[in-house]
């Protein structure tokens, strides 16, 4: 688009560049350009107040690119094995991202990656064994593992007598 207008005897019209890359990069957004008062076609530019308000282009054009990949699921690396000996559970964090990396909450749940898991940890035979001395008992595992062995009736075997032996102290 161009406007002309008179003012002592010369055309002035609007010039404009090409405009620059649609930002952001998907989605809906804005191509810049920028828009120059000329004096004719040839000539320099002039300030923005000497070429009339109507007929200006705009600096701002819309525009729309490919739609943006939708947040997805991120899960990091497993932890350690919360277990020092036998069963027991490894957690990762699990986040819902944008494709810039930014949190999001809009993620199908039913797609989210686990974020605790079982694992299991290789036994220490070089343990201590149990004491008769109730202070110095602890039990190896750090998670509910001692329990249910109590639960189970496993107390009465011996490597799990050890492994557990302030939960199955008296039983």
């Amino acid at each position: 688009m161009s406007c002309s207008c008179m003012e002592k005897g010369s055309t002035l019209t609007w010039g404009q560049s090409t405009a620059g890359p649609c930002t952001p990069p998907c989605g809906p957004g804005f191509r810049h350009r920028l828009v120059l008062c000329r004096s004719g076609e040839s000539s320099g530019t002039l300030p923005e107040a000497q070429c009339p308000r109507v007929g200006r282009p705009t600096s701002r054009v819309r525009c729309n690119l490919q739609r943006c990949p939708p947040p997805q699921w991120v899960a990091g690396p497993w932890g350690e094995c919360l277990a020092r000996c036998g069963l027991g559970q490894e957690m990762r964090p699990v986040q819902c991202l944008t494709h810039t990396g930014l949190p999001s909450s809009e993620c199908m749940e039913h797609l989210r990656p686990s974020a605790m898991q079982q694992c299991k940890s290789t036994c220490d035979l070089s343990l201590p064994a149990t004491t008769d001395h109730p202070e110095e008992c602890k039990d190896v595992n750090t998670v509910a593992y001692c329990p249910l062995v109590l639960r189970f009736k496993f107390c009465s075997r011996p490597y799990f007598r050890q492994m557990c032996c302030k939960t199955c102290q008296g039983h």
